[in-house]
């Protein structure tokens, strides 16, 4: 009995990902012939019409749904199987794809990539930076094998471990009022123009709820996509934010016209970890990973 190959697989993924042969082909760096009889030997093989050719492109057929979808847990399991191999051999050797969240990427990396490559000179990283929600997601569609993210994130099928805490300062334009109190309160921000990312960035979760901000507090009219902007919306006297202090340490206020204040009790706006798949091969690796982040922090 014949079998498809896993190359052959990895074509019909393609062209359902792409909806085009000729995409498909550029994607899997093969010309569009080679493609095409692979698929057609596959069909073949199966005894059923998996693809449907059409003048604007390409189109699964039921059956090709089917195969398609079993293919790609064939793929991934395969991609298990070796990096599980890998491991038992020698651990982080080889390609290892590591998410993070847009306030933490820019931040945190830089410190973490340097200690990673020293330790780990054959580990090859992958990074993607994300939102949380298309980080977990790439994480159980086993597109990812770790990311950093803020928790709590409680999340079915996912594990963490916690690396560290990270405080949230004030942040105000210069001589602003607040800077000169006596004893800062998280209550003092609630009359206040507060600025805050935009909905989608778990941070601005965690400053609405750790200061009890009205929900619409700093969201119905302004908001950043960044820190770095939200920085500059603050210099401009738009109002004030809430920073947390792993972007302040790695300079994302230099230069800006920007005080800052600590809190009178240390504010712990989130907790850094790293997140990983329930049952992944790679769980250790993201372990050990993680403790190189926690290092780091």
């Amino acid at each position: 009995m014949h079998l498809p190959t896993l190359r052959q697989l990895e074509f019909l993924c393609a062209v359902a990902d792409n909806g085009s042969f000729s995409k498909a082909a550029e994607a899997c760096h093969v010309t569009q012939p080679t493609l095409s009889a692979a698929i057609k030997e596959v069909e073949g093989l199966l005894g059923v019409q998996l693809i449907e050719r059409e003048s604007r492109g390409a189109s699964l057929t039921q059956a090709g749904e089917t195969a398609v979808e079993r293919a790609r847990v064939i793929l991934s399991d395969t991609a298990d199987l070796v990096a599980a191999a890998q491991q038992a051999g020698a651990p982080l050797t080889g390609g290892f794809r590591l998410g993070a969240i847009p306030t933490i990427a820019p931040f945190l990396l830089p410190r973490t990539l340097k200690a990673l490559r020293s330790a780990h000179p054959n580990l090859k990283l992958y990074l993607r930076e994300d939102q949380t929600d298309r980080l977990i997601e790439g994480l159980r569609a086993r597109k990812l094998d770790a990311a950093l993210i803020a928790l709590p994130w409680e999340a079915t099928g996912i594990e963490t471990m916690e690396l560290g805490d990270d405080e949230f300062l004030l942040v105000a334009p210069t001589g602003h009022s607040l800077t000169e109190k006596r004893a800062l309160k998280s209550s003092d921000l609630i009359e206040e123009d507060v600025l805050l990312l935009e909905d989608g960035h778990c941070l601005r979760d965690h400053a609405v709820s750790i200061c009890r901000l009205p929900s619409q507090k700093g969201g119905a009219d302004v908001t950043a996509t960044s820190l770095p902007t939200l920085v500059h919306m603050v210099a401009g006297g738009l109002g004030i934010s809430l920073l947390p202090r792993l972007a302040i340490e790695a300079g994302v206020t230099s230069g800006a016209d920007v005080e800052l204040r600590a809190f009178d009790t240390p504010m712990i706006g989130r907790r850094i970890g790293i997140a990983w798949r329930t049952g992944s091969p790679r769980a250790a690796e993201a372990k050990m990973i993680g403790e190189i982040v926690r290092s780091a922090l």
